[in-house]
């Protein structure tokens, strides 16, 4: 199956957010040929990122290819982007051809910004769950959860719940079996320290 996934660039963006589902797709599909995973941003630029990684987009808007799926991280850069005519008009256009358009955390905000969430259920970080509920009061917003899938929108909360999201859609993309190998390569059965028993 031919398949595009783009991973939206922007300053300030918080970088899990994007290279935490970059790994599950790229590991899901290390196999084949037809998949690619590429970034993209407004300009061919360097992209500095919310704890000073820096990115080379693959892709400015202009050269882009036709994306299947769409992912838009979070972090603070989404507080300036969400007011940026371009990247918002760009993604509308991007999104409303994507089999599956996505986010983590903040990213909601930019989906909410096109018109993705309307009538539907999403989540963000939960830092961020009143102000989404404020911008958007036709979205009924979840917390406590890792992510929501509505339709063909999936939107996860913070950080690292990204990766559960980005396993999730593995799953629906090729099947359930791909996903947990997936998982298992990546050795993700989280175990935080401090969060239960030590060994």
């Amino acid at each position: 199956m031919s398949l595009t996934i783009g991973m939206l660039l922007f300053e300030d963006l918080e970088e899990l957010d994007l290279v935490g589902p970059w790994e599950v797709f790229t590991m899901a599909s290390m196999d084949m040929d037809d998949v690619k995973v590429v970034t993209i941003a407004e300009q061919a630029e360097p992209v500095r990122c919310a704890k000073g990684l820096r990115l080379i987009p693959d892709h400015s808007f202009e050269t882009a290819p036709p994306l299947d799926i769409v992912l838009v991280p979070g972090g603070q850069g989404t507080n300036t982007e969400v007011e940026n005519p371009v990247l918002i008009d760009w993604l509308r256009k991007t999104g409303s051809s994507c089999r599956w358009i996505t986010s983590v955390c903040t990213g909601a905000l930019l989906l909410q910004e096109c018109g993705f969430l309307d009538g539907k259920r999403a989540t963000t970080h939960w830092g961020f769950i009143e102000t989404l509920r404020k911008r958007a009061p036709e979205v009924e917003v979840l917390e406590n959860v890792r992510y929501v899938d509505d339709g063909n929108v999936v939107t996860a909360a913070g950080v690292s719940a990204g990766i559960d999201m980005a396993l999730w859609l593995v799953g629906q993309i090729w099947d359930i079996e791909r996903a947990r190998q997936t998982q298992r390569f990546m050795q993700y059965d989280p175990a935080p320290p401090y969060a239960g028993a030590s060994v």
